[in-house]
């Protein structure tokens, strides 16, 4: 997708502060951090929103937890995180591709807060 902005980290075409990266999936830190530690965790394949998977991508969606597991491990998230997922206007997803937040160091709310 050309003008889509995850696309573009994807393709180098503008920076970002990467901390990880495979031949599946970048991982990067949040422009906007809602908590002290807030990745995004996207596949390099452009996928619009989770409403938008097929089940060709189940074996993606469970590397990216994996190495969604894997980061917060490597982060040091040892009392916790929390991984969120917005799908589509309502559900307050403001970037159409798909992508997981994690969020830790600091107590989750629950209704967040």
């Amino acid at each position: 997708m050309t003008n889509c902005l995850f696309c573009k980290i994807v393709n180098g075409e503008i920076p970002s502060n990467l901390i990880y990266e495979d031949e599946r999936v970048v991982a990067f830190e949040d422009i906007n951090p809602q908590a002290p530690i807030h990745y995004l965790v996207i596949p390099k394949k452009h996928i619009q929103s989770a409403a938008h998977l097929e089940e060709k991508d189940k074996e993606l969606i469970g590397h990216i937890f994996f190495i969604a597991s894997q980061i917060a491990k490597d982060k040091g998230l040892d009392e916790g995180y929390r991984i969120v997922n917005n799908c589509g206007i309502d559900g307050g997803q403001t970037v159409e591709h798909l992508h997981f937040h994690i969020l830790g160091k600091r107590k989750m709310l629950w209704p967040p807060g």
